[in-house]
């Protein structure tokens, strides 16, 4: 089993069991990860630099107008899509195995957590694990301390204020606060 096998069926959503080849190639794919973000968050670095580090994590170019203030955190890194100017601050942490997908002109706040991945709850499956991706739209504020859980999607401009953990989809110009995250108004709303 290669890279590309363990993100089709990542991708797909179906469940990798945890002694499965999927699993041991996850392991392999977030020990690279640790080794990026390790010489990523080992000290200073001009945004070019970081920039660099962050496409060799993702394995894809990243936009020149991206903006990550480290330390950064992924234990995976080969399923994240950034758009053009998004600026994540320092702290945060994905887990990106079931994919990640940030939209253009996205703030992400202080220590935001991105989780893809859940465990099954069935005491004797709990090593598997139950994909689903997580996508923000176009100009989406995230506050910071937010944590967006699996298979979820926050609309174009949205916001989503600080220390709310998202479980369920936000619609588009929302803005959510809380735990779990509720709508408390609409973004044009005065």
């Amino acid at each position: 089993m290669q890279l590309n096998d363990l993100l089709e069926v990542l991708n797909s959503g179906r469940t990798i069991t945890g002694d499965s080849p999927l699993h041991e190639v996850m392991h392999r794919t977030s020990q690279e990860a640790l080794r990026i973000t390790g010489k990523l968050n080992g000290g200073y670095h001009e945004p070019a630099r970081v920039r660099e580090l962050l496409a060799e994590l993702i394995g894809a170019p990243v936009d020149e107008t991206v903006t990550v203030f480290p330390p950064f955190a992924s234990d995976f890194g080969k399923n994240i899509t950034l758009g053009k100017r998004v600026f994540i601050n320092s702290g945060c942490r994905f887990q990106d195995q079931a994919g990640v997908t940030i939209g253009d002109d996205c703030l992400i706040g202080h220590n935001a957590v991105f989780a893809t991945l859940n465990h099954d709850i069935d005491p004797l499956h709990r090593a598997d694990m139950h994909p689903g991706p997580i996508t923000l739209g176009n100009n989406v504020w995230l506050g910071a301390n937010v944590t967006v859980l699996p298979g979820v999607t926050i609309g174009e401009d949205a916001v989503v204020g600080a220390a709310s953990v998202v479980t369920k989809d936000v619609p588009p110009g929302m803005i959510v606060v809380g735990s779990p995250a509720r709508i408390v108004r609409a973004v044009d709303e005065a």
